[in-house]
C-alpha cells in the first residue's frame, strides 16, 4: 500500500497549496511507513515537477496528453482512479481547491473509497484506527470522523498545513492512462485567471469589507491597505450582490471559503452566513463602529470605531514600519 497526492497546476506552476498537500500526504506516508507518489496532469516542465522531491514525493506520475491539457472532471477522476490502483495506493490526497471539490467525489466512486473532504489536520492512526479531523456544516462546526474503508480520499483544506521541506529528489516516469470517449461528454472550454491578484482560496492574509464603507468608491483604502500588506481582497454577500464588488470575492457560506493566517473584516456586521466562510482563519481581525456587532464574539482583535477614520491610521501604521524596516 501506499500514498497518492494529486497535483494540480495553474498554466505549468504549483501554488503553495500544492505544496502544503505534497508535505500533509508525505506526513501520513511516514505515519504508515510508506512510500508518497504524485500524479501531475497537464503539461508541467521537469524542473517544476522535480521540485516536489523537495516536499516528500519519492516518485512523480507525469500525464502529458493534448486531450487532458485542460481540466476535465470526469476525465481527471478517471487518471487519477488508475494511477492509483497502478500504485497500489489506499489514501489519495487532493488540495481541496475549486476543482478539488469536484475531483474526491468522483474519484471516491471510482476506487469504492471513503471520503473526507476538508481535513484540516493529520490522521490519528493509533491502535490501528483511522481518525481525521474535518470542517462540517459549511464550515461551521468540526467534525472528527472514524474511517473504517480501506481505501480512502482525503481533500486538505488549504492553510490547515504547513510546507515541509525533507531536500529529497523525486523520480519522473511518464504515465500513459486510459481515456474514455465518454470521460469527455462534458469539458470546460476556457478557464479565466485573475493572474494580478492573490488567489482568495491560497491567501494568507485577507483583507475584506462589507456595507460599512457606505460605496464602491470607498473601496481605495481597503486596496491600498490589501497591496501593502500582501493580501487577497474580499467581501461579504451583500457587497457582491449591489456589484460593488465581484462575485469572485465573495467570501461567506454561499461564497468562497477560505482559511486565511489573517483576516481582517471591515465594516462587517458578521453574520452566520458569512462567518460559515472565514471561522478557519487563524487570527481574525474585526473593525466596525458598532460594539454589538457579532463579529466581535468570534474576533481575535477588535477596534470599535469608524472604518475611514482607523483604516487611514492603520495604512499609515504599515507604511511607517515598512519605511524602519
Amino acid at each position: 500500500m501506499s500514498v497518492l497526492v494529486y497535483v494540480e497546476n495553474a498554466e505549468g506552476k504549483f501554488k503553495k497549496s500544492i505544496f502544503e498537500a505534497v508535505s500533509y500526504a508525505k506526513a501520513i506516508a511516514t505515519q504508515l511507513n510508506t512510500n508518497l507518489t504524485a500524479i501531475s496532469i497537464g503539461n508541467v516542465g521537469a524542473s517544476e515537477l522535480e521540485n516536489l522531491g523537495k516536499y516528500g514525493a519519492t516518485k512523480v506520475l507525469n500525464v502529458s496528453n493534448e486531450k487532458l491539457k485542460s481540466f476535465v472532471n470526469q476525465a481527471y477522476a478517471s487518471v487519477i482512479a488508475e494511477a492509483a490502483k497502478k500504485e497500489d495506493a489506499n489514501i489519495i490526497v487532493v488540495s481541496n481547491s475549486f476543482s478539488g471539490k469536484g475531483l474526491v467525489a468522483r474519484i471516491g466512486v471510482k476506487l469504492d473509497a471513503a471520503v473526507i473532504s476538508g481535513a484540516i489536520e493529520l490522521p490519528n492512526t493509533d491502535g490501528g484506527k483511522f481518525t481525521i479531523k474535518r470542517t462540517a456544516f459549511s464550515n461551521k462546526a468540526f467534525a472528527t470522523v472514524d474511517v473504517t474503508a480501506q481505501t480512502k480520499v482525503i481533500s486538505l483544506t488549504p492553510n490547515s498545513y504547513k510546507v515541509v521541506e525533507d531536500g529529497q529528489s523525486a523520480s519522473i516516469e511518464d504515465f500513459a492512462p486510459t481515456t474514455k470517449d465518454s470521460d469527455f461528454t462534458t469539458i470546460i472550454k476556457d478557464i479565466v485567471r485573475a493572474t494580478d491578484k492573490v488567489s482568495l482560496p491560497d491567501a494568507e492574509l485577507v483583507v475584506s469589507a462589507g456595507r460599512g464603507l457606505k460605496g464602491p468608491e470607498n473601496w481605495g483604502m481597503v486596496e491600498e491597505l490589501a497591496n501593502l500588506l500582501g493580501a487577497a481582497t474580499a467581501c461579504s454577500k451583500p457587497v457582491s450582490d449591489a456589484d460593488w464588488r465581484p462575485h469572485s470575492e465573495h467570501v461567506g457560506q454561499t461564497g468562497i471559503a477560505i482559511s486565511p493566517n489573517l483576516y481582517i473584516a471591515i465594516g462587517i456586521s458578521g453574520a452566520i452566513q458569512h462567518l460559515a466562510g472565514v471561522s478557519s482563519s487563524k487570527v481574525i481581525v474585526v473593525i466596525n463602529k458598532d460594539p454589538e456587532a457579532p463579529f466581535f464574539k468570534v474576533a481575535d482583535y477588535g477596534i470599535v470605531g469608524d472604518a475611514f477614520e482607523v483604516v487611514p491610521k492603520l495604512i499609515a501604521a504599515v507604511k511607517s514600519l515598512k519605511a524602519n524596516s
